[in-house]
């Protein structure tokens, strides 16, 4: 094993002493291409251009003598320490970090970041990362190749953002760019990038000091609670919106952050609003332009984040990002099967009768998912003579989509 291993971050800026002290003394020195070539980095040492994390870290375990990795930015934020500290490789590293490209992009476009989203975009979780930029109003995406400034806004369709792209952030190459998300496909960007997406409604607020870094859970704006009750949406709520089968809804379908929930048959907006208070992205999907209208009401006064469709299912759907979750207010079977045939893990809708309640079971089931059914039942009191005040029965159905067989 090495008899000493220091991860040196690198922003652009000359190195410090101790940077300079690590690497005037290592045998093996492993980094990018533009590290490798520092004049700091000595002639004798052993270099390794620094592609997989994992084989150069075995190559490290195995190596006798002193061990320089170099990282852009800060190797502790989403960089290599994670890695050359995982229990199988048993290294014991000394960081000297650099200012994080996150910290750096933020200052280049002199905006405060501590109530900022910073998510990870590589070909696999792309779409996840997409969904954060949805739901919030101030993100940074740490990109990779294949899932880059374009890809982002391309999958943003539909949804304006403003995106302040950071090239080749610390070298005599950088560039800042500000554009429209609508703008962003139409030009080729130079890797390393990393991007602030910004906008949505209430970007811009100033709020008091905050104690917590991303979205301040104690904003005014957010009502403590959820599965509220009916005079917390203005107009009441219409049928199938109770608060307890809503409860149970969001129970059964855990929206979070990185999830794209759909709310087909919006109605009031209660479902969309407390889905997008869980972090998640949410496309309220219904064919009334009132009920739209109540949708996109509710989530001002909320201060969340929700795309609006107006539209009928099952047709609306097929233009739409493929989702995580979904809920069905409203459609019956034939919904269900379309929403089925998108693959979300889990899908709940509700009947009024035990006759819709079993197409919709049939529905799921075709659909490749395991059913659960429910018969719930909620009463309202009036605690001044304690006498039923509203009673609300509903057969709730969630789906569990089954893994396909290998």
């Amino acid at each position: 094993m090495a008899d000493r291993v220091t991860v040196i971050g690198w922003d652009g800026s000359p190195l410090t002493p101790a940077a300079r002290s690590a690497l005037s003394a290592a045998t093996l020195v492993a980094g990018a291409a533009h590290h490798l070539a520092l004049p700091e980095v000595p002639a004798r040492a052993e270099r390794i251009r620094l592609g997989s994390v994992d084989l150069a870290a075995r190559r490290i375990a195995g190596h006798r003598g002193s061990a320089v990795v170099l990282a852009d930015g800060d190797p502790g934020f989403f960089g290599v320490v994670r890695t050359l500290r995982a229990p199988e490789h048993g290294l014991e590293v000394e960081v000297v970090p650099a200012v994080s490209a996150v910290a750096a992009a933020f200052a280049r476009a002199g905006m405060p970041w501590d109530d900022a989203q910073i998510v990870v975009a590589h070909r696999r979780t792309l779409r996840r990362a997409v969904n954060v930029c949805r739901a919030h109003t101030k993100v940074a995406v740490l990109t990779s190749p294949g899932a880059g400034p374009a890809e982002l806004a391309l999958l943003l369709e539909g949804v304006h953002r403003t995106f302040v792209i950071c090239e080749e952030l610390g070298s005599e190459r950088e560039q800042v760019t500000v554009l429209t998300s609508d703008k962003v496909a139409d030009h080729a960007w130079r890797d390393p990038n990393l991007v602030i997406v910004i906008g949505g409604a209430g970007h811009g607020a100033v709020p008091g000091s905050g104690w917590i870094a991303g979205r301040d859970p104690g904003h005014p704006q957010q009502v403590r609670g959820w599965a509220l009750p009916a005079r917390e949406y203005g107009d009441g709520l219409g049928p199938g919106e109770s608060a307890g089968l809503r409860a149970a809804q969001l129970a059964r379908l855990g929206p979070r952050t990185g999830d794209l929930v759909w709310d087909i048959g919006c109605g009031s907006g209660a479902l969309a609003v407390e889905a997008a208070r869980f972090g998640a992205a949410v496309i309220a999907v219904d064919a009334d332009p009132d009920a739209c209208a109540r949708t996109e009401a509710a989530a001002r006064r909320f201060g969340v984040q929700i795309q609006v469709r107006a539209g009928r299912a099952p047709h609306v759907l097929e233009s739409l990002p493929e989702p995580d979750v979904v809920r069905v207010g409203g459609g019956g079977a034939e919904v269900v099967s379309a929403c089925a045939d998108r693959r979300p893990e889990r899908i709940v809708a509700h009947a009024a009768t035990r006759d819709g309640a079993e197409a919709i079971g049939a529905a799921l089931e075709a659909g490749g998912y395991d059913v659960e059914c429910a018969l719930l039942q909620s009463v309202e009191l009036d605690t001044s003579a304690w006498s039923e005040r509203e009673r609300s029965v509903a057969f709730l159905l969630s789906g569990r989509r089954r893994e396909r067989s290998p």
